[in-house]
């Protein structure tokens, strides 16, 4: 499996960033087809009363780059990559990584 790691910064205005990505972000990137998982974290420091290096974490699945690669090459794919300034005020860092399993995620 590989990640598509987005790691956004703080924005200037977080409340719209919130409400942009959810109510028009979310929308565009979830037209990208192919993805075998989506996961989003909001950050929060591990040391109290400093603030965590990003904002927002979030993670894009597929089981190869090859597959990564064409998403995102795809017409839906290009759409959400060109969305993502008109909104990630604090910048945003892509980060492609190759998971290894060392302990399974249990849903129950």
């Amino acid at each position: 499996m590989v990640r598509l790691t987005v790691l956004y910064g703080h924005p200037t205005d977080p409340t719209a960033f919130d409400r942009y990505y959810h109510s028009i972000h979310i929308p565009i990137a979830r037209a990208m087809k192919g993805w075998k998982g989506w996961t989003i974290g909001k950050c929060a420091s591990v040391v109290p009363g400093e603030p965590p290096p990003y904002y927002m974490i979030v993670g894009l699945y597929a089981d190869s780059r090859a597959e990564i690669e064409a998403i995102l090459a795809s017409p839906e794919g290009q759409a959400a990559v060109a969305d993502v300034p008109k909104f990630a005020t604090g910048g945003a860092k892509f980060l492609l990584d190759e998971e290894q399993v060392i302990l399974p995620f249990s849903l129950t």
